[in-house]
């Protein structure tokens, strides 16, 4: 007979309609997902069976389920693509971990489950002084914010980097990764109750945004002040970018001459691009996806994520647990992201570590 585990799944994409078309408001994601009985997976050559401690939650977990996201998986699906485990069983050919280790896996969906199988190439040994809670979402926050500082920017100890949705996963990340490698930072965020998470993460000056065309002007101005004041007065040389919408060209408007804006996301909505500006500006706007970049160059993400783990293990940078939600209360997570609250990192607990 066999053996039963629990699982979150989505039966259905909440903001599409029965031809897969967007409607115009997505319905609650609490009405499309629930705590399931599926089969217990097995291990398979070239796999690790991992007893799940924790889920990261973020963003495009939500937008997945609401359909909206670039992968839509087939119904039903588990969803969760950052997870923390114990080691159960190793497949044949697999040497980077034994049963018993504690480890970080990145996978596209599935984590939401008691158990799992990864690629053992999708999953490294935690840091022994690292919670395993706060190392959940080390895939969508860190390699996300670490493509565009080292593999597209390169940035270098005293660079200048503005990161926008600061105090969200990816923007925190962002601000640690860039710290860690001596640069300084200036970070945006959409309201002043925002301010504490960027200013913990030792983000150098941080700025409100706001929402509307004066706030987007007082903010330009108060960071061109603060680029001068910093060292740089041509302007930032990198911007992570998670809001994109009628904040980009501000940003742009902020970035030196040959700079680069990273586009991670658009939680302000996709707006056109103006090739004009970035003509004058001088400034090169760039799409930041690290995992076709870790497919093409899996020996250069490796050395990436041993590089991040050292950073934790060392304590350069301090992996937190801001949101820890109990497995039964999973729903709870993702109303966070569906009503854009999202701050830090969010975790799903499946097993307590």
């Amino acid at each position: 007979m066999t053996q039963k585990i629990k699982a979150v799944r989505v039966h259905r994409y909440a903001g599409l309609d029965d031809n897969g078309k967007p409607v115009p408001t997505p319905d609650p994601l609490r009405g499309v997902m629930s705590l399931d009985e599926i089969d217990s997976p097995t291990c398979t050559d070239g796999h690790v069976l991992i007893s799940v401690n924790y889920a990261g939650i973020q963003y495009p977990d939500a937008l997945q389920a609401q359909g909206l996201y670039q992968e839509k998986p087939d119904l039903p699906y588990v969803p969760g693509m950052d997870l923390t485990g114990t080691v159960l069983e190793v497949g044949a050919g697999v040497t980077n971990v034994a049963a018993g280790d504690r480890v970080i896996a990145q996978q596209r969906t599935g984590s939401m489950a008691e158990t799992v199988v990864v690629p053992s190439q999708s999953l490294w040994k935690a840091p022994d002084n690292v919670h395993l809670s706060e190392c959940a979402n080390i895939g969508r926050n860190f390699f996300a914010a670490n493509h565009s500082l080292k593999n597209i920017c390169n940035i270098q100890s005293g660079d200048l980097v503005l990161v926008d949705g600061a105090s969200g996963g990816v923007g925190m990340a962002g601000i640690e990764l860039a710290k860690a490698r001596g640069a300084k930072v200036i970070a945006g965020v959409s309201v002043p109750e925002k301010k504490a998470p960027p200013e913990a993460a030792g983000a150098d000056r941080v700025f409100c945004y706001g929402r509307a065309r004066e706030s987007f002007t007082a903010f330009k101005k108060e960071v061109k002040a603060a680029c001068a004041d910093l060292g740089h007065p041509q302007g930032v040389d990198c911007v992570l970018d998670m809001v994109q919408g009628d904040l980009f060209e501000t940003l742009v408007s902020v970035t030196r001459p040959l700079g680069h804006v990273c586009l991670i996301g658009f939680t302000a909505g996709q707006k056109p691009i103006r090739p004009g500006i970035l003509l004058i500006k001088q400034v090169a706007a760039v799409g930041s996806l690290w995992a076709p970049w870790a497919h093409q160059y899996p020996e250069k993400h490796q050395a990436n994520v041993a590089e991040i783990l050292e950073f934790f293990a060392s304590g350069a940078i301090k992996p937190r647990a801001d949101r820890v939600v109990p497995f039964e209360n999973f729903i709870d997570a993702f109303e966070v992201f569906e009503n854009n609250q999202g701050r830090g990192n969010t975790v799903v607990c499946i097993r307590e570590e």
